[in-house]
């Protein structure tokens, strides 16, 4: 990996911490040739690192999702393989702002329900928003997302139960 300039901002051992993945996405935000830089901490060997640089580009492509497109390939391979909570959260929440082939949507939606599987409930909520959000690009989708957040209203965590009824009565039929 080449060496960089944002690794200094976003190390440390604290993973309850976010650091200062607040003031990487100010920076990125006003310096957006920064971004592959911080798009390349997403494999980092640093658990921490990771997390912080996912944490910072999922605030920026909040604002601007357009910067995500030139590394979708990358990131649906992350999506399949990432393992780290942390990470699999943040990939969750930013993978409907790629521009998604019907193909792509399909393979985004198999990871995200392998999600489903993880410890974390965080994780899970996140990637059963994910779903819900995928069914705009594919609306295919619907029924097995509609199937999956009715049964998680019975048998999920209390957010995820949460999460699933706001997510259904927004369900187009």
């Amino acid at each position: 990996m080449r060496s960089s300039k944002l690794l200094p901002l976003l190390q440390g051992s604290d993973r309850r911490s976010i650091g200062r993945a607040n003031q990487i996405a100010s920076l990125v935000l006003r310096e957006p040739k920064k971004f592959a830089e911080l798009i390349r901490l997403l494999w980092s060997a640093e658990p921490t690192v990771r997390m912080r640089a996912a944490d910072a580009v999922e605030k920026i492509t909040l604002q601007k999702p357009e910067l995500l497109k030139h590394y979708k390939a990358e990131l649906l391979g992350l999506l399949d393989e990432a393992d780290q909570q942390e990470l699999r959260w943040h990939l969750a929440a930013m993978i409907s702002r790629l521009p998604l082939t019907k193909a792509e949507t399909q393979r985004a939606a198999a990871s995200l329900r392998r999600y489903l599987e993880d410890r974390s409930s965080i994780v899970k909520t996140f990637a059963l928003q994910a779903l819900f959000d995928l069914t705009h690009i594919d609306p295919s989708l619907r029924e097995s997302t509609r199937t999956l957040l009715e049964d998680t209203v019975r048998t999920g965590t209390p957010a995820m139960k949460a999460r699933s009824r706001k997510l259904l009565a927004k369900l187009p039929r």
